[in-house]
């Protein structure tokens, strides 16, 4: 049975939409004392992080609307000091990605990610996988940077794990400047959010004092979810 290409662009989207409203729900829970906690990117405080995140919002908005190639888009900025304020920028960035993700009516529109050399052009349906798979994983990292539990939906981690295998591995994934470092293995009893993110060089499950658990009393974590537990390995 033919697919139907924008059916899967639509669905694309929603999941999209997913993960970054989980990311937004995360940052919510930021107060002033957690802004220069370290984080699972080695190069980062939380603060540097959420920069990074909001710029990266910013970025794929304009090449969604056609504007990619103005590297202005993709400048990190300072965010506010205020945790608040800072949590209110991510969260306008946030949505403001995603509406321009809505404007996208062809999975091959091209897509400028200046950030990706030598490519650079991608079509929308790549472009915005590649979004998906980000967000994923900057969840991951914001949750673990706060000692909180990410339990992100089957579906949305059925929609990354192939994104992050189709990420070239080798040794340019060495280099001071890469996001990811090499892949590590996966054992057979890996969630499906570990092999995620293990495909990009994270370290899930190995306790790193990153941060005190701020999850609850009880101290039980649900099958497939992450808290507290990484290494600072990556410069993401």
């Amino acid at each position: 049975m033919p697919t139907n290409p924008l059916g899967d662009l639509d669905r694309l989207r929603h999941l999209d939409a997913q993960a970054v409203r989980d990311s937004v729900a995360l940052v919510r829970q930021v107060t002033p004392d957690d802004l220069l906690r370290p984080t699972p990117c080695s190069e980062w405080t939380l603060t540097g992080l959420l920069a990074h995140m909001t710029a990266q919002h910013r970025g794929f908005a304009a090449a969604a609307r056609g504007h990619g190639r103005d590297l202005a888009h993709w400048r990190v900025r300072p965010l506010a000091v205020d945790a608040a304020a800072a949590a209110a920028e991510y969260g306008q960035a946030a949505e403001q990605v995603i509406a321009a993700f809505a404007t996208v009516t062809a999975p091959d529109r091209p897509f400028v990610l200046p950030e990706l050399p030598p490519v650079q052009r991608f079509p929308a349906a790549q472009a915005i996988g590649f979004h998906l798979l980000d967000y994923v994983v900057h969840s991951w990292d914001v949750a673990v940077s706060l000692g909180l539990t990410y339990e992100p939906g089957p579906e949305l981690l059925a929609a990354a794990l192939p994104v992050a295998h189709a990420v070239p591995d080798g040794d340019y994934r060495l280099a001071p400047d890469s996001p990811f470092r090499p892949a590590l293995p996966a054992d057979d009893e890996a969630s499906t959010l570990e092999r995620i993110l293990l495909a990009l060089g994270r370290s899930p499950g190995r306790s790193s004092g990153l941060s005190p658990d701020r999850s609850g009393p009880s101290g039980d974590t649900a099958p497939g979810s992450h808290r507290g537990l990484a290494v600072r390995d990556t410069p993401c």
